[in-house]
């Protein structure tokens, strides 16, 4: 993160289920309704996020960036769901965004899990190790270049394809 955070840097904490009031609002505030039209959002409706592999900053006693992962499957293939990521409008452009993401494909790793999808900028995630999975669909319309996958074991992408289903 840049020095352009007071100091100290917002903290990262697994989310907590005390914490999904705070989590929700900061998403609907970085998505608006819109969100519930997406088709990731099809995958999380009914259900929770695995906590031990989601995080939320945290500035002030604030809830200021948060990340969720869900478990899901390629086809037969397990594999965990990134997303949504969201940080408060005057965190953004810091780098809370992307240490979000890297702590939650850390944990996700370190849990043994040995990929992560996404719909998301290639820009923002490629420098992640995210690339195109142009195998992958997703359950309703979504712009199939934005479907992006991690392999955290080696080879775990390779030959990649089926539908996304909630786990």
């Amino acid at each position: 993160m840049s020095a352009a955070f007071a100091i100290p840097a917002p903290s990262l904490a697994n989310e907590r289920l005390q914490d999904a009031a705070a989590v929700e609002a900061l998403v609907l505030r970085a998505f608006g309704p819109g969100r519930f039209a997406k088709a990731a959002e099809r995958l999380r409706e009914g259900r929770a996020p695995d906590l031990a592999l989601s995080f939320v900053a945290w500035d002030a006693g604030c809830v200021v960036g948060c990340v969720q992962l869900w478990r899901v499957k390629v086809g037969e293939t397990p594999a965990i769901l990134l997303g949504p990521i969201a940080v408060e409008a005057a965190a953004r452009s810091h780098g809370l965004g992307a240490a979000l993401v890297e702590r939650a494909c850390e944990a996700a790793a370190e849990a043994g899990h040995a990929l992560i999808v996404l719909v998301g900028d290639m820009p923002f995630f490629a420098p992640h190790g995210f690339a195109p999975a142009p195998g992958v669909r997703m359950p309703g319309p979504v712009d199939q270049r934005r479907v992006l996958a991690k392999p955290l074991t080696p080879g775990a992408d390779q030959g990649l394809a089926g539908l996304v289903q909630a786990a």
